[in-house]
């Protein structure tokens, strides 16, 4: 996995029923723009507040409407009854792979370790997994010598989804284990809103995997990172840092996200399921100014809904 694998929020309507279209819309554009793939049911795609059968059709209309893009679908949860059923009807409906976060009960290396043994059992040996590390919102330390070990233990990790903070040396001690030959080859994809993106893929990323809610400026930065070209894809993130910055706020992140993405004509309405953490007339006033500020610089600021 390389590239730019967003991650989509779960488009719902004023009153809450699953926006089946603005998921189109949204697999489309990922499409148009530059994208190797994408995430649903992550941590931002409100997964807690589906349903079962909610969370499977949300899967498999953005893995139908995909076609040959891949789909990595989250499936974390309390049990691994519920990991098991989640990741077996997803694969069966042609995700490429499943996401898995740590319970924040994990505090040992063992425990770490011995959670991602079993659950990769539950799901199967055959189902490729993302260790999604996050102990910001996780509160579990993974250290790089764990991931090592996960990936020693277990053949169907095949990526790390990278959101420690901060994590640079992480990143460049995992690439280290690689050329010593203690570890296999991974992908890395970077989360964190894409807000050290730059770094990361100077430290050896393989791209970006979060929803910053102007994917298409992180495939740019990506493609002219890989292409050599470190000035340009710095000058174009730099310009979008100020509202990259803001949307990455805890709680708020994704009302800014999803307004936008209804600013930019992808979802119908900007709703969150709840609860969800409202935002004030003056935070929106502010996302505006920011846009405005953004638009002297990249043209995808200006055309708005």
């Amino acid at each position: 996995m390389r590239g730019v694998f967003p991650i989509a929020p779960t488009p719902f309507f004023d009153d809450g029923r699953i926006d089946a279209a603005s998921i189109d819309r949204l697999v489309d554009f990922y499409r148009a723009c530059g994208c190797t793939g994408l995430t649903v049911l992550g941590q931002l795609g409100e997964a807690p507040k589906l349903e079962h059968a909610e969370a499977v059709d949300v899967a498999t209309r953005a893995v139908r409407r995909a076609g040959d893009l891949p789909v990595v679908v989250g499936v974390s949860a309390p049990g691994f009854a519920a990991m098991r059923a989640l990741a077996r009807e997803v694969m069966e409906r042609g995700a490429a792979g499943v996401m898995i976060a740590p319970p924040n009960t994990l505090r040992t290396d063992d425990q770490i370790a011995g959670y991602y043994r079993r659950a990769a059992e539950a799901i199967g040996a055959d189902v490729p997994f993302v260790l999604q590390d996050y102990p910001l919102s996780f509160s579990v330390q993974i250290a790089p010598a764990v991931i090592r070990r996960i990936v020693a233990e277990n053949a169907s990790c095949v990526m790390l989804k990278h959101e420690d903070w901060p994590g640079l040396d992480k990143i460049s001690a995992l690439r280290g284990y690689e050329q010593d030959g203690s570890m296999r080859r991974i992908s890395i994809l970077c989360g964190n809103g894409g807000l050290f993106l730059d770094f990361e893929m100077a430290r050896g990323a393989d791209g970006a995997n979060t929803g910053y809610c102007f994917p298409d400026m992180l495939c740019d930065v990506v493609r002219l990172s890989q292409a050599g070209r470190r000035d340009e894809a710095q000058d174009l993130f730099d310009a979008q840092l100020p509202l990259l910055r803001y949307e990455q706020q805890p709680g708020v992140g994704l009302a800014v996200r999803k307004y936008v993405l209804w600013r930019r004509g992808l979802l119908s309405s900007m709703a969150q399921r709840l609860p969800s953490t409202p935002w004030s007339p003056k935070a929106q006033a502010e996302v505006e100014w920011l846009l405005q500020r953004l638009s002297r610089h990249d043209a995808r600021a200006r055309v708005l809904a």
